[in-house]
């Protein structure tokens, strides 16, 4: 079923009245200075249907007005089943028809989600040697930026496996290879260990804490229950996910601060997540980020261009 979500809308995040509005196509869209800008989206492959290419048009306008570097793909990037192989008519229905605008012809960094892993997962990995903006070089991978004099640390996470492992599923020798969730663990382990950066940003598809259809699931319990060690040993500043097809904010005890944006297309309904909850809304969009070496602004936008939400993250 399909929730367009006008309202309702949660917050309890005061609105950014103080960086400074230049100019350009997403009114009220704030661009701060000397910041590394990027855009965030996810749950978003339907052909162009369910308010797709309203989304990417605002996508393209707020790339335009930010000059952002990259977009993040929170994961499930084609439904309903992925893709076969690069030569998959969704390449072209899904994402190169629909993201059209010059702005987001840029590095492009997904993740994969559930239903990316029902047929072939690593034609998206694939992709990535045909394409000049599609950049996934192996299913969990890493890279570095530079936010004003910051260094930024942002892994990209292949939580399906971890969530299907956690489940009891079967092995097999292609998806789910026995020892490999082990293994990314142990690498992910090595990797925030061995960081000096001063902003730490974890990618997944699926989410430690949300207000949405899963907020009762066990797969969610399960799956924070192996990762937030990790994040809180190392002091990850922030986790962004997708899989629910909402957009929030959850800020519970600890250092880490979590980020859904996975409403690209359909929408669902959200509630502000108990005593945690900052930010919610069941409205199609995404998310701006803004980062310099001190904060952190995120601007969450819905399909209709409308700034819904804007936070402030402080790196401390």
């Amino acid at each position: 079923m399909l929730f367009i979500g006008v309202l309702p809308v949660f917050s309890q995040a005061p609105l950014v009245d103080d960086l400074g509005y230049t100019g350009g196509s997403i009114p009220h869209l704030k661009k701060v200075q000397n910041a590394l800008h990027f855009l965030v989206m996810g749950d978003w492959g339907r052909n162009g249907e369910n308010y797709q290419k309203n989304v990417a048009a605002g996508m393209g306008k707020a790339a335009h007005d930010l000059d952002a570097s990259f977009v993040i793909a929170t994961g499930d990037n084609f439904y309903p089943y992925g893709v076969q192989s690069i030569q998959d008519y969704h390449w072209v229905s899904s994402f190169e028809s629909i993201y059209t605008a010059q702005s987001l012809h840029v590095r492009w960094f997904p993740v994969l989600g559930n239903h990316d892993y029902i047929t072939n997962p690593d034609a998206q990995v694939e992709y990535s040697k045909i394409s000049s903006r599609w950049n996934m070089p192996s299913r969990y991978y890493s890279k570095s930026f530079r936010a004003g004099g910051a260094e930024v640390l942002m892994i990209f996470l292949d939580t399906d496996p971890i969530e299907k492992q956690l489940r009891g599923s079967a092995y097999d020798e292609v998806k789910y290879v026995k020892g490999g969730v082990e293994k990314q663990l142990q690498w992910i382990d090595s990797l925030l260990k061995n960081s000096t950066a001063s902003w730490k940003i974890v990618v997944g598809h699926h989410p430690l804490y949300t207000g949405g259809w899963r907020k009762d699931s066990k797969d969610i319990s399960n799956i924070r229950g192996v990762l937030e060690p990790y994040f809180e040993k190392y002091k990850v500043d922030i986790y962004i996910a997708g899989h629910e097809h909402h957009q929030e904010y959850i800020k519970p005890d600890g250092h880490t601060h979590y980020i859904i944006s996975g409403a690209a297309s359909e929408a669902r309904p959200v509630e502000m997540y108990p005593k945690y909850g900052k930010f919610a809304s069941q409205q199609q969009g995404f998310a701006t980020f803004s980062l310099t070496s001190e904060k952190a602004v995120i601007q969450f936008v819905n399909y209709k261009d409308e700034i819904v939400n804007e936070t402030i993250i402080s790196n401390k």
